[in-house]
């Protein structure tokens, strides 16, 4: 007798349209389990370390690429982002719905391993909404503010031919997003 495998979600989306914030309330309706992503980044204030992403150097990065420990992963403004494949597979050995956050690069090599996972898009109402939220964050110089809004116009357009994501959420309205989440959360 097979074993009861859970399913994989992926979710994507240019920075600033709210992904984190939609899973993080997803997460809180749902039994689903999340990756943690690895990243050669800096912590934002507030980040943590095992909670956020799993914060390492650049040398320990290349070496996951290199032992294949990594479902998927890109190297985004000069810093390297990835998925632990093991966490995951062992998540989904156990019959978890297991959701990963990811860009669409990253969506895209995940799709070519594992197909029947779920791939969903998270779009900002318009480039006015995400330029607001970008800023807002108060992170970025003006120079990276255009790099990410240019980008995140590219991810789009890369998602969307890709034929990869089944569902697009607009969220122009957080609490209709996450529902939208939570709905194909379950479904799937």
């Amino acid at each position: 007798m097979k074993a009861n495998t859970g399913q994989l979600v992926v979710v994507s989306g240019p920075s600033g349209v709210g992904k984190s914030t939609v899973l993080a309330k997803a997460r809180e309706l749902t039994d689903a389990a999340f990756s943690v992503s690895a990243t050669t980044r800096p912590p934002r204030q507030g980040e943590r370390d095992g909670r956020d992403y799993r914060f390492v150097d650049r040398a320990t990065f290349e070496r996951m690429i290199r032992d294949g420990e990594l479902l998927e992963w890109a190297t985004v403004f000069g810093q390297y982002y990835g998925t632990p494949a093991g966490a995951v597979r062992a998540a989904l050995a156990e019959g978890k719905t297991v959701l990963l956050d990811i860009d669409v690069q990253g969506g895209i090599q995940v799709h070519e391993k594992m197909p029947d996972a779920a791939f969903v898009l998270i779009v900002p109402p318009g480039p006015e909404a995400l330029r607001d939220r970008l800023t807002g964050r108060a992170t970025e110089s003006p120079e990276a503010l255009r790099r990410r809004l240019d980008q995140a116009e590219k991810e789009i357009r890369a998602a969307r031919e890709s034929g990869v994501y089944g569902y697009t959420v607009v969220n122009d309205d957080l609490d209709r997003a996450v529902r939208q989440v939570v709905d194909i959360i379950t479904q799937e």
